[in-house]
């Protein structure tokens, strides 16, 4: 078999493997995989999310600015985090916020065979459940990055597949309240699911300051839209 002959099947196969990586960039994609980037309701309401926690400093200023409001969140948490702060796992839900998957160890999908894919979520999902006792059938993956296998396994293990509509970029050292909450809350409208972080695990080190700077101001739009924070 020569090369050529070869080659076409092999890179039909890499990007059937990579396609659903595009999803947070095309959004029709994500309707074709099962991906959710909105919530579809006529409720009024903008649906907060928080990844990569726990973390000791960034998960209670978070809390703590939600509490101030009374307003609930969806915390996506890694387990090799829940493990090293499990009371602050079981904080959040004592709190009333839903936690759920975010993976095992923070590492991209494409990057992971699919039998260590279906092994990393399996550990997360044992670790956060036993945990916390209330991890919900909902899945976003690192970096919000999805591969063919990926997909296949959220949607065997009977967890819905979550991306977002608006996010703050505050992983980045740079990011500022101002900054999170303008990008956050720029054209935001009933249904809109945001991205923020209360850790700086996988991001630049302290940036969960700026995030916990900007919750008022975000929770400020929320309700000048006429709508009220909710969790997924």
């Amino acid at each position: 078999m020569t090369v050529r002959s070869w080659s076409l099947p092999v890179v039909a196969l890499a990007a059937g493997w990579s396609v659903p990586a595009l999803a947070p960039a095309v959004a029709p994609l994500c309707a074709l995989l099962g991906i959710h980037r909105r919530m579809e309701t006529d409720d009024a309401a903008v649906y907060l999310t928080f990844d990569d926690g726990p973390h000791p400093e960034g998960t209670p200023a978070v809390l703590e600015g939600l509490a101030a409001r009374q307003s609930t969140a969806t915390f996506f948490l890694i387990g090799e985090q829940v493990e090293r702060f499990p009371s602050l796992a079981r904080e959040i839900v004592a709190e009333g916020h839903i936690v759920a998957l975010h993976g095992h160890r923070h590492r991209s999908q494409l990057r992971l065979a699919p039998r260590a894919l279906s092994d990393d979520l399996r550990r997360a999902s044992d670790v956060i459940g036993s945990t916390t006792g209330a991890l919900a059938p909902l899945y976003r993956p690192p970096y919000g990055i999805f591969s063919a296998a990926g997909v296949a396994l959220a949607r065997r293990r009977g967890d819905t597949s979550w991306l977002w509509s608006r996010w703050g970029r505050d992983w980045r050292a740079e990011a500022t309240a101002g900054s999170v909450a303008e990008l956050a809350t720029g054209e935001l409208t009933s249904g809109d699911v945001i991205l923020l972080h209360d850790a700086d695990h996988y991001g630049d080190a302290g940036c969960w300051r700026a995030t916990a700077a900007a919750l008022p101001l975000i929770l400020d739009a929320i309700e000048g839209r006429g709508c009220r924070p909710a969790a997924l």
